[in-house]
């Protein structure tokens, strides 16, 4: 790949086992909301890391430069990366909300990243779970 080349991407998550295949399936899949925003920068994340391990991206520089972003943001966006894989695959299902907005921040979420341990990971996000009655 040349360095001026675009990449875009584009990612669907489907909540549930069965994936919408008519276009009334589609409709209706979306008008029940969108993802929450924690989810998108969580898939995000996972994309960007495998366009790094595939070779598309060398870094994350080069990924900012490609998705037209600054270093730090993509910093940030990385840093979900770091939350136990538990963690993980419950912010990527969950379900769609009518605004797209979840009581629980990314923010929040990078702090309990930057935590080393999963097990106080786990910790933390059962907590802020009970914070915001989502157990």
């Amino acid at each position: 790949m040349k360095s001026n080349d675009a990449i875009e991407v584009s990612f669907q998550l489907h909540s549930g086992s069965r994936v919408p295949t008519r276009a009334a399936d589609m409709h209706r899949a979306q008008s029940t909301g969108r993802l929450p925003r924690v989810t998108q920068v969580l898939a995000l994340a996972i994309q960007f890391q495998h366009m790094i391990a595939q070779g598309d991206a060398k870094d994350y520089t080069d990924i900012a430069r490609l998705g037209g972003l600054c270093r730090e943001r993509i910093s940030q966006i990385m840093r979900l990366g770091y939350l136990a894989p538990d963690i993980q695959v419950e912010l990527l299902y969950l379900p769609p909300t009518a605004t797209g907005r979840f009581p629980v921040s990314e923010t929040s979420l990078r702090k309990i990243a930057s935590l080393l341990s999963w097990t106080e990971q786990r910790q933390q996000w059962a907590r802020l779970k009970a914070l915001h009655r989502l157990a």
